[in-house]
Order: structure tokens, then sequence, then C-alpha cells
């Protein structure tokens, strides 16, 4: 990890033409850091180090989860901790609701996790799923691209998965309705995909991407998958009703719009992964999809990932290589450059991305 760290810290230095400070000390913006377990707290300190090294200056808010689950949220994540993410003046907030917390203090409402570890099968509710669901980080954001230097079946990789973050089968509704039988439901409605949908047009059009394919399993979930995909189409304005007319004038004329099947998908992604551009989807496919993306282009520690505001390494805790100064850093990095870019720190975030794939291109640091 100091090899990794000590590359790209050196790497942003180098790069200044002129002692490089993107920010006066009392120019600081706060940011709520959730550090996470095992190797979290390691790789949560080379980020801070880089930011040091590279003269970014952020106030680190820094959350720490409990050991035991709060009545309040039913997760070891505390109401604190949610506050913290809702607004960096929480404190002064008081008993303001998390709708109008939600609201307000927009310039400060950011933050970057670390991983989070979640018992399997038992016990309290995912980490994770509190935060996104609390926080009503409905779209995950992950892109997927080539970096030279690191070698893997493809070189030309260059994609963004969207999923759906709130409902779908991670909704957790589930019950025993008789002994040995498990209903679990999974819950699509027209406000989440209208709004996961806008949101990935709206990406496409915002970084100049092309085509935006709405991934599903309609074929067999005719209502659930259905309604999704409807809502998709009525967002690219591509389709009537009918699904034979066209709408009226297209809100997204420019951008390509097609469908694809979910197991499709997978084979199409691991035979031409360039056919892709940005990839929308509801909450399990998503969850599903993005980690094979991840697999095209060296793993989930290469990938960054974004939740709105809340940008974090969706990599495992490792707890097995934890404090042996063995962790990259390089997927929270690369995710907290995505937290500068949603901040408007657009020469930040070139900077230090440019340090870290320069680095990796070097292939003298792993």
């Amino acid at each position: 990890m100091r090899r990794c760290l000590l590359g790209a810290a050196s790497a942003v230095k180098a790069n200044a033409k002129t002692p490089q400070t993107f920010f006066s000390r009392d120019q600081s913006t706060k940011v709520t850091l959730f550090p996470g377990d095992g190797i979290g707290p390691e790789i949560a300190d080379s980020v801070k180090k880089i930011y040091t090294a590279a003269g970014v200056h952020i106030d680190w808010d820094e959350q720490i989860v409990g050991t035991t689950a709060d009545p309040r949220t039913n997760s070891m994540v505390t109401r604190e901790n949610l506050d913290s993410v809702l607004s960096s003046h929480a404190a002064e907030l008081g008993s303001v609701t998390l709708l109008i917390c939600l609201l307000a203090a927009q310039k400060n409402r950011i933050g970057l996790k670390g991983p989070m570890a979640t018992p399997i099968g038992k016990g309290h509710r995912s980490l994770n799923l509190t935060l996104r669901k609390e926080l009503q980080l409905y779209a995950n954001v992950r892109p997927c691209f080539s970096i030279p230097g690191y070698k893997t079946r493809y070189d030309n990789v260059n994609l963004i998965t969207i999923r759906e973050n709130t409902e779908g089968e991670y909704s957790g509704l589930e019950h025993e309705v008789v002994p040995g039988v498990v209903e679990s439901l999974k819950i699509i409605t027209r406000v989440a995909s209208t709004r996961v949908a806008e949101y990935a047009f709206k990406y496409a059009h915002d970084n100049g991407r092309h085509k935006v394919t709405a991934v599903h399993k309609a074929n067999i979930m005719k209502m659930a998958d259905g309604l999704f995909i409807k809502c998709c189409r009525e967002v690219g304005g591509k389709i009537s009703d009918s699904c034979l007319l066209p709408t009226v004038k297209e809100k997204y004329p420019n951008i390509e719009y097609q469908e694809v099947i979910v197991d499709n998908a997978c084979m199409q992604l691991v035979k031409n992964p360039a056919q892709f551009d940005v990839l929308v989807m509801p909450n399990l496919y998503g969850d599903i999809i993005s980690d094979l993306c991840a697999g095209l282009v060296g793993g989930l520690g290469l990938t960054p990932s974004a939740n709105i505001a809340l940008m974090e390494a969706v990599h495992g805790t490792a707890p097995d290589i934890a404090g042996q100064d063995k962790a990259n850093p390089t997927a929270l990095l690369l995710s907290s450059v995505m937290m500068l870019r949603h901040m408007g720190q657009i020469p930040q975030a070139e900077a230090i991305q440019n340090a870290v794939l320069g680095t990796i291109a070097e292939g003298k640091y792993r």
C-alpha cells in the first residue's frame, strides 16, 4: 500500500509545474468519511495523505460505525452517522426531518465510504442498504474503463453501469410463510424506475455518451420489469404505450436507446463490452452486472463507485490482510475523484486521476 500511495503522491507532485495548491486552508470543504471495516481505515488514510500531497484541502468529518445496532435505523449505522452525510451542519439542525435535510445544505452534503462488512444470512440490516435507503441514494454509478498498463482480456472497455439502488429484490421485505417456505418480495415502482431512468439519460447527455441500454427480464417478470422498461421508454421518449408509434418530441434525441434481457446482456458483455455505453437496470441486475464489468477491467480493487453524493469502494473488507500495509487504495481513491467531480472540483479530480493512472501505467507499483 505504501508503494502505491507514494507512487501516486509523487506523480501528483511531478505533474505540477508549480506547487499545486487547489484550495487555501480557509477554503476547505467538509466531507463525511466512513473509513469502514478491515482494510477500510488504511485505504482511507492513504486517500487523505494523497489529498495532502496534492494540495487538496478537505475537512474530513470522520464517522465510525458502531458495534451494536441502533434501534432508530435497525442497523449499526446510527442516526448521527446519517445526519453527518445529510448535512455538515447536522448538529445545528437539531430535529429537522430527513426530507428537509436532503433538500438543505446541498453544497456540503457529500461523503466517502470505505468497505463495510455485513453478516450473511442473519443479523442486523445491511450497513450499505441502510445508507442507500435512509439517504435516498437511488442511483449507483460505476464507471468501468480499461486502464493502460494493467493488462486484461479486453483493452477497449469504457462503459457506465447505473443501478436503481432502493428497491427491487433488495427491498428487505421477506417473511416465512410456513416453516420451510420463505417469500421475498420484489418491489418495482413507477417513481423509482422513472427517477433512475431520468438519471441515466441525463448522465449520458451531460457526459457525452451516446447510448442507454435498459437491462431487464420483462420476458418473464412481465409486470415488474415490464414497468421498469416502460418508464425507461417514456423518459427517453422512444416508444409510446402501444410500442408501435413514436411519442411526442424526444427529450434526448441524440441518445440511442435499446433494451437487452439480463442473461443476454451478461453474454454480450463478455463477448464484446465495447458495444455498450451506459447501462441502466433494477437493483439485483445492477449488483451482478456491475461486478461482472469490474472483472472485465481488473476487478473491484480498480473500480470506482458513486451513490449520488456518497462515493464508495465496493470491494470487500479483506480482514485477512488488514493492518499489514498490503491493501491497494486505488478503488477508494478513484471513487474520491468522482466525489471531487461531483463537488465541481474538476482540476483537482483530473490531477489525481491522471496521477493514479500514470502510476499504474509505469508498472512500478502494485
